[in-house]
């Protein structure tokens, strides 16, 4: 297994690269800004870029994956629920992306956009079992994605509810490797620390421990932060549905 984590600060956001040496195949998920870093990244550990995911359909930054797929030869991934006008490989809740001896598989985790998938991630020269999920905005270190920036805020808030009782049944140990973390504008409460495991998000993420619906809803439509500028741009923008200078 490799893994290689991307933090970046103009957006807020975090980038992997993940893939098989043995076997020279890596994919790319929710690339930002310059692409040259993954393509690099995946050369010197010795393979190529098979695949490029978006977790969703990004509303507070340009999304690299569609210029990263082309200048890879790689297949361009993302929900099957996901309403764009380009071609890609669409992927159902269950799906599996394979990298050689490591498998990414696809979970449908709706609720911060409808979209929305996380991938879990096995590497199968240690286990079969998954080793860790990528959630992009879904469960971030501290808190949850905002619900509204894509659908209605409450509807979002209860879809998300469905979803994170699904990411609860999770192993306790799974280590969970976020999308965002402190100072991304798709959280509230966010850590600098841009890595956890279920179990700690269980103990000490407000919104991912409460069990109730109703509470759950009044708290994730509490204190919404400013939506990113140009969000509803954006994310027509990354669904190739207009650039983003319109």
């Amino acid at each position: 297994m490799i893994l290689r984590q991307f933090l970046h600060r103009e957006p807020v956001a975090v980038s992997y690269l993940i893939g098989c040496g043995g076997k020279g195949m890596a994919a790319v998920v929710d690339p930002v800004g310059d692409i040259e870093p993954y393509l690099s990244a995946a050369q010197e550990g010795g393979m190529r870029v098979c695949f490029v995911v978006d977790t969703h359909v990004h509303a507070d930054h340009l999304s690299a994956g569609r210029r990263l797929a082309a200048a890879a030869k790689a297949e361009y991934v993302l929900s099957s629920k996901a309403a764009v006008s380009f071609p890609h490989r669409a992927v159902e809740d269950g799906d599996e992306l394979p990298l050689g001896n490591v498998v990414a598989k696809v979970l449908h985790t709706p609720g911060h956009t409808p979209e929305h998938i996380c991938l879990l991630v096995c590497d199968r020269t240690r286990a079969d079992e998954p080793w860790f999920v990528l959630t992009g905005h879904t469960l971030m270190v501290g808190d949850l994605g905002r619900t509204e920036l894509a659908t209605d805020a409450a509807e979002g808030a209860r879809i998300l509810f469905s979803t994170i009782r699904k990411l609860k049944a999770l192993p306790d140990h799974l280590e969970v490797l976020p999308g965002a973390y402190a100072g991304s504008v798709c959280g509230r409460a966010l850590s600098g620390k841009p890595w956890s495991t279920i179990g700690f998000e269980k103990r000490f993420n407000k919104a991912f421990r409460i069990d109730d619906e109703g509470e759950f809803v009044d708290f994730m439509l509490a204190e919404i932060p400013p939506a990113p500028p140009q969000a509803a741009e954006m994310r027509a923008a990354n669904s190739g549905l207009q650039t983003a200078a319109e």
